[in-house]
């Protein structure tokens, strides 16, 4: 990995520190040891931290940009925090606005926060797919989904029934530990998560044997969801605590549901609305007739009228699609006519067809002969 701080954080050297700490928040979060446990990740993030801790101060940033690493060497610890550097109150906020009230293993500055305390869980995302006709009109649906429940046996501490879990001894329950440093610039305090409780100010000395002291449990569990009418490919419902357990029995993460839609054979959705074509001879075109025709609410008759013209488009209102959230309001059906023109008519239907075209004064080739001389079977 690059030990150039500015390309550890993907930004310019021009950077401002708004864009530093946007730069940071986004890596924080990718590469943040409690989310990530790729191996490398907890290494990658001490390198995210030291970067943001030189460059979001002035005088360091300073300092680096003319000496290089030199110039900071051992002010920044691999995210550690700095006591008396007052931009690292901002630092520490946000891993409190990302994380939810958990630094990790390399949360800076503070004066003392402490980690141990209800964290929420994680949010759970599952694909349902659904049939045309389920999206268009709603219903309810059955899904299956793991996620992480509390252990019932220890109700969530992860310490075996009849006993607790108790205060760290090697950070006196604050989660964290500190150590002095002192550097050619002056001294400062390093803050790390506590090795001997990882950062959660309490150890567990009997373990729930349900659930080997993690106080959560991967579970199956059968769920039935309602789905509004009118959603659509791309559609999310969000199912409010059915995500992962919290840890130290925080509240529950939601689970989003991502539909996506079966297309139908005979008719197409665009929005709201609804298309499809119907097939009419031309004497039908011309004369007029009355087609049954496929719609989303079953069969229905459609006048066809006199003089139609290919690809003219009829309107079927209220037959379309319901409005998500709204379903009395609908949309449209759109139909399009196809007008049939045979390639070969009987030798009957050819004479009357040649009596018309004299009579309407049309020509038809020599001896009646021509484009209708070609239907003739």
């Amino acid at each position: 990995m690059s030990s150039d701080y500015y390309e550890i954080l993907g930004v310019a050297r021009t950077a401002d520190k708004d864009e530093l700490k946007r730069a940071y928040r986004r890596l924080a979060r990718k590469y943040h040891p409690d989310v990530n446990k790729d191996p490398g990740a907890e290494d990658r993030f001490k390198d995210i931290n030291k970067a943001y801790e030189v460059l979001s101060e002035t005088e360091m940033r300073a300092r680096y940009d003319r000496f290089g690493e030199a110039g900071v060497s051992g002010a920044a610890a691999g995210g550690a925090g700095f006591q008396d550097m007052g931009d690292m109150g901002g630092f520490a906020d946000i891993f409190e606005s990302f994380f939810g009230g958990f630094g990790g293993a390399a949360a800076a500055g503070g004066g003392g926060r402490r980690r141990s305390g209800p964290v929420r869980g994680d949010d759970l995302r599952l694909d349902l797919k659904l049939d045309f006709s389920d999206a268009v009109f709603g219903g309810e649906k059955e899904i299956r989904i793991s996620h992480l429940e509390n252990c019932t046996t220890c109700s969530g501490s992860g310490a075996k029934p009849g006993t607790r879990p108790k205060t760290c001894g090697t950070c006196g329950g604050s989660g964290q530990v500190r150590r002095a440093t002192r550097t050619p610039f002056g001294s400062f305090a390093q803050v790390s998560a506590c090795p001997a409780c990882n950062g959660s100010g309490q150890v567990i000395e009997d373990k729930c044997g349900e659930c080997t002291g993690r106080g959560t449990k991967q579970e199956t569990k059968t769920l039935k969801i309602a789905i509004p009418a009118g959603v659509d490919n791309g559609t999310r419902l969000r199912v409010s605590g059915e995500g992962d357990a919290g840890k130290l029995n925080g509240p529950s993460g939601d689970l989003y549901v991502y539909l996506f839609v079966n297309e139908d054979d005979r008719l197409k959705r665009d929005g709201i609305n609804v298309s499809s074509d119907v097939e009419v001879g031309y004497l039908q075109a011309i004369l007029g007739c009355e087609m049954e025709v496929d719609t989303i609410d079953g069969k229905e008759s459609v006048e066809i009228p006199g003089g139609t013209q290919p690809e003219t488009v009829l309107t079927l209102e209220g037959k379309g699609v319901p409005r998500l959230g709204n379903p009395v309001s609908r949309g449209n059906h759109l139909l399009t006519v196809k007008v049939v023109i045979p390639t070969k008519v009987p030798k009957e239907e050819r004479d009357l067809l040649i009596q018309l075209a004299k009579v309407r004064g049309e020509r038809t080739g020599k001896g009646g002969v021509g484009f209708l001389g070609n239907l003739f079977t």
